[in-house]
């Protein structure tokens, strides 16, 4: 089976927003679908995309599992954004959460140390 992935983060203010996730995300869009909504490939098949939907600006909530996640947080942080919130789940699964400027949560979570 194969899985594929594409979710959606409504935005209130587009370019404001465009450059916030370049910046979480460490790169332009991969691709830019109008003038109202870009998209970012993380994987194969596993993409997340901003649109200008300010109705429903400030609702998403996503977590994005890396493999990396010492080294994914400090280079977010070096492109100027910190987050939020860390967690550290009984487990051991860390999470940091990001806010972009509409109240969307963005995490990174990562395995035990």
């Amino acid at each position: 089976m194969a899985l594929d992935l594409f979710a959606g983060i409504p935005v209130s203010d587009y370019p404001t927003a465009l450059d916030w996730y370049e910046r979480l995300l460490g790169s332009p869009p991969t691709f830019v679908v109008s003038d109202t909504e870009a998209v970012w490939e993380l994987a194969e098949h596993r993409s997340v995309f901003i649109e200008h939907r300010p109705g429903r600006a400030g609702q998403a909530l996503h977590t994005v599992f890396v493999d990396d996640f010492d080294s994914r947080v400090a280079e977010i942080a070096g492109r100027g954004l910190e987050p939020t919130q860390r967690e550290t789940y009984p487990n051991g699964v860390r999470k940091a959460v990001y806010r972009d400027p509409d109240g969307n949560e963005i995490g990174f979570g990562g395995a035990p140390l």
